[in-house]
């Protein structure tokens, strides 16, 4: 069946800086096989066929992001009318969906990466604009044709955050991984420079410095890891001054108790991120707030086992025992996803960490068997072809069919 749909994205390459624009570059490259897609997004001109970006107007340079985000969305509801169907990601992007879904007629599928009421931490950040981008996002959902959830436990967030929604709109469709992009590089000499020793057990953490990461808890965590263990962090883009502080704190602090911690701080390559993941004994993501968790699927890619706690979608990307382990916890429920008991936490990580390390030919294999279940679960193919069959079914209801 032919089709146009029209991709509306805050984040397009080569301005990417989340998992969200992981998500759409990949998934509009394997749907362009049997679909027409156009995509919307945010910032300079792209020079892509059926990529088109658009601008916050002059007038708006100094207004409050919401606000700017907002005029953006204006543009797309307009460029979109001759769409079969529009399929947005994030709030940057949902009323514009939105307002097309009113003003053409046309349906409307969300995909949710990340909740606004599961962010409050977003309000120290946004003030006013997190109102506005939570009322976006809320009006989005309610009124969607379909809301795809990246996994099982995002689509129990999004029914608990949302509960005049129907069930039955809401689907889960896993994300995926390029498993030629992210694969095995070994490579000694390259993990030397980036500050890494080859030669020792490491423990490898990637992600952004953001109260959801989860950064802090491992930082406690690392205290009691062995003598010979390297902490590897590459963490920066930090939310708010205050968790920068916090983290600076504890790698001072625990730079002062052991060697082997080093912290790198600036936006690397990919192959220097597999370069780090394929020398690491473990990857660890002691994340309080993870949708599903792209960053343990580009370990597991490249070979390594992971340590992840059991919040979000992270239980469905590790198979406990199998291809890492997972760490209980459990959280407050006012959306900051914080431990109830943040010492136990702390120490089930520490504990989980050191068994690994422990049994590096027993890691290895964990390792192997991860980049076996991407492989087989998370193919974008796959997510591409479960995805179009939800805009086939969609259209079909619209048209009665």
């Amino acid at each position: 069946m032919g089709m146009r749909v029209d991709l509306l994205t805050k984040e397009y390459p080569p301005e990417i800086y989340g998992g969200a624009g992981v998500h759409v570059t990949e998934l509009v490259k394997a749907l362009r096989d049997s679909t027409e897609v156009r995509v919307r997004c945010f910032g300079a001109p792209r020079d892509e066929q059926g990529v088109t970006a658009y601008d916050v107007p002059a007038e708006l340079a100094d207004a409050n992001g919401a606000l700017q985000t907002l005029a953006v969305d204006l543009q797309i509801a307009d460029a979109v009318a001759d769409a079969d169907l529009v399929h947005s990601h994030t709030w940057y992007a949902n009323e514009a969906g939105r307002l097309a879904q009113e003003l053409h007629g046309i349906p409307h599928i969300v995909t949710a990466h990340s909740l606004e009421p599961l962010r409050p931490w977003k309000a120290e950040q946004l003030g006013g604009g997190y109102r506005i981008s939570s009322d976006i996002e809320r009006r989005a959902y309610e009124a969607a044709d379909r809301v795809i959830a990246v996994s099982d436990g995002m689509r129990a967030d999004i029914l608990r955050s949302y509960p005049s929604l129907d069930p039955e709109r809401v689907v889960t469709i896993h994300n995926g991984i390029d498993l030629e992009a992210w694969a095995p590089l070994p490579d000694a000499d390259r993990a030397r420079e980036l500050g890494m020793d080859p030669d020792r057990p490491a423990v490898v953490f990637v992600g952004r410095i953001t109260r959801q990461k989860g950064l802090p808890h491992l930082l406690r965590a690392a205290r009691s890891l062995p003598e010979d263990v390297q902490l590897v962090l590459v963490a920066g883009a930090p939310d708010t001054p205050e968790i920068l502080a916090e983290v600076k704190g504890l790698v001072d602090e625990l730079r002062s108790a052991r060697g082997g911690v080093v912290w790198i701080d600036d936006v690397l390559a990919r192959d220097d991120v597999r370069v780090l993941l394929s020398h690491a004994t473990t990857f660890v993501c002691p994340s309080v707030y993870e949708p599903l968790g792209i960053v343990n699927l580009e370990a597991m890619a490249c070979g390594a086992p992971v340590v992840g706690s059991a919040t979000g979608g992270i239980p469905e990307v590790i198979v406990d025992g199998e291809t890492g382990y997972i760490v209980p916890i459990d959280q407050v429920q006012d959306g900051t996803g914080t431990p109830t008991d943040p010492d136990r936490f702390v120490a089930d990580l520490a504990d989980a960490l050191t068994r690994m390390v422990a049994d590096p030919a027993a890691a290895k294999r964990m390792g192997e068997a991860g980049r076996a279940r991407a492989a087989e679960h998370f193919d974008w193919h796959r997510i591409a072809a479960e995805t179009r069959e939800v805009y086939e079914r969609v259209i079909d209801e619209r048209a009665g069919r």
